[in-house]
């Protein structure tokens, strides 16, 4: 994670983001895809608005992150809180990959603390050094992100339903990617769901 904070950190440098926000971004926000949008805008010359709508529109794939790990986080407000200021797609693969509601919330509280921390130095690191790097994607570090993602992904596609899922979620993102604005395309990747074929097992609530 420390990497993907960096070519963030990296990229939010070379768009001439300051190195204030670029790092209130990475402890406030604490999400990847929104942030590289945002930053994506600033420097295509769009409103601030904008990059705030875009990044709302992405992380609305939570709603639904939220209701598969909600027994995870615990039960009282603060925890549920900063809870879901840790869940990021890597922290949910990973929970939802373990078996038994204790391994998963253990290891969705480790590997987001783990996770928060890596990313904000990465940031850091890679904003301090932005500036002597023309354009970051030369050094494909724009494609490290992805690549985590789906490392994480990788061991659920095992099963046949989860595949289902994640081939018919691609082919509907991909499929509308020239026609809608960026970030429907991960929302409409939600009609994956019905090739499921059977509801996913939701945790208990532990305390």
């Amino acid at each position: 994670m420390v990497v993907v904070g960096a070519a963030f950190g990296a990229l939010a440098a070379s768009a001439h983001v300051s190195l204030l926000l670029t790092v209130a971004m990475s402890v406030f926000v604490f999400a990847g895809g929104s942030q590289f949008l945002a930053v994506a805008v600033i420097a295509a010359g769009g409103a601030p608005l904008a990059a705030v709508l875009g990044g709302l529109l992405l992380n609305l794939r939570h709603l639904p992150f939220g209701l598969a790990v909600g027994g995870l986080v615990g039960r009282s407000w603060p925890a549920r809180l900063l809870g879901a200021h840790l869940m990021v797609d890597e922290v949910i693969a990973f929970a939802r990959s373990r078996t038994g509601p204790a391994r998963a919330r253990r290891a969705y509280w480790l590997l987001g603390a783990l996770m928060f921390i890596g990313w904000n130095v990465g940031t850091v690191l890679g904003a301090l050094a932005g500036t002597a790097v023309p354009d970051p994607s030369h050094f494909g570090m724009d494609a490290a992100f992805p690549a985590a993602l789906l490392a994480l992904l990788l061991p659920a596609l095992r099963e046949a339903d989860a595949a289902r899922v994640a081939l018919l979620g691609a082919a509907a993102a991909l499929l509308v990617t020239p026609w809608v604005p960026a970030g429907l395309p991960v929302l409409l990747a939600l009609a994956g769901l019905v090739a499921a074929g059977r509801a996913p097992k939701e945790y208990e609530v532990v305390s």
